[in-house]
């Protein structure tokens, strides 16, 4: 059924246009650059804004095992977004209620603690299901889902997810370094070809 053929459904039905902005709403984003999201500080954030650049997407929490990577993360950040790399941090509270904290708590705890200057987000789902965000929605269609926090996906200059990489793999882990060293002239720099 087409949206116009819906839309007449709803009608019909007294559901009138607020059925039809909300099956336009959970259309799945064909890119990474096309999805928005809100800040850690309540601002909207469009992702437009990283179009060009790689991005390493990670789910984060401040009580958990794997809390320590933000140390990384921020190195991992400061050192290659001379480079077109920006790194973003989304807390979750899904793995152990691992970020039970505020906003206002989250951000604190991660500037005291780690000096985090990359943009983090507003606490959110990660795992599918109704209440997952679109951004993971986006990131999980790939078959990779976050099975704890600090999971990390990379994201191409073409909005495309290029690869998974799970909990204990470090920031500052060969896996995921030597792909940051390869030259940034090419499209898809933080992958081999092939």
């Amino acid at each position: 059924m087409g949206i116009a053929s819906f839309s007449l459904l709803c009608g019909a039905m007294g559901l009138g246009a607020v059925a039809v902005v909300a099956a336009k709403a959970t259309a799945p984003a064909d890119s990474f650059f096309a999805l928005k999201a809100t800040s850690l500080q309540g601002k909207p954030v469009d992702f437009a804004q990283y179009r060009g650049k790689v991005v390493l997407a990670v789910n984060v929490a401040s009580k958990c095992g794997y809390t320590p990577q933000y140390k990384g993360l921020q190195a991992l950040a400061t050192e290659l977004a001379p480079k077109g790399v920006v790194v973003l941090g989304f807390p979750s509270n899904e793995f152990g209620s691992q970020e039970p904290g505020t906003a206002e708590e989250i951000a604190t705890f991660c500037q005291k603690n780690y000096g985090v200057t990359f943009q983090m987000f507003a606490k959110g789902n990660v795992k599918p299901g109704p209440d997952q965000s679109p951004v993971y929605a986006f990131l999980t269609a790939t078959g990779n889902v976050p099975s704890w926090n600090f999971c990390k996906y990379v994201v191409g200059k073409d909005g495309k997810v290029k690869a998974f990489f799970p909990s204990k793999i470090t920031p500052d882990a060969s896996e995921l370094r030597a792909r940051g060293r390869r030259a940034p002239e090419r499209p898809d720099w933080w992958f081999p070809r092939g």
